[in-house]
């Protein structure tokens, strides 16, 4: 009797375990996914900036950078916003900075278009783009 039952267990482990395995697919495949932490501190480098907390956001921004974003286009996002911070507190080198290291990732980097108007940092981006990287 007890040889039946440790089969038993044995079988609803196995099959509770093989039903925990689908649903982590499951996840996977629509996309449910968390994102990572250094994508979560992009995302609120990001917001901070967009309320108007540079200080934040250049903490946040670095520190995603700083974890390993892994995406290429996450990088450059963060140099991007890094650069419109240094911009608009009157860091021009480090603004330009920002572009460059934007740039090196992405070769194609672009603004939006309200971005690439904007009076501070559209000139700096201009003269950034207008010199290839060395």
């Amino acid at each position: 009797m007890s040889g039946i039952r440790m089969t038993l267990f044995a079988a609803a482990a196995l099959l509770l375990s093989a039903c925990g395995a689908m649903e982590k697919v499951k996840d996977k495949m629509s996309g449910l996914l968390q994102p990572s932490p250094a994508e979560q501190k992009l995302s609120s480098g990001v917001k901070s900036y967009e309320d108007g907390d540079y200080k934040s956001s250049m903490e946040a921004l670095q520190g995603a950078l700083d974890m390993g974003l892994s995406s290429k286009g996450d990088r450059v996002t963060a140099y991007k916003y890094l650069a419109f911070i240094h911009c608009v507190s009157g860091r021009e080198k480090q603004c330009r900075d920002g572009f460059k290291k934007a740039f090196e990732i992405d070769p194609n980097f672009d603004l939006k278009p309200a971005e690439a108007g904007h009076p501070v940092w559209g000139p700096v981006f201009r003269s950034v783009k207008a010199k290839p990287a060395k």
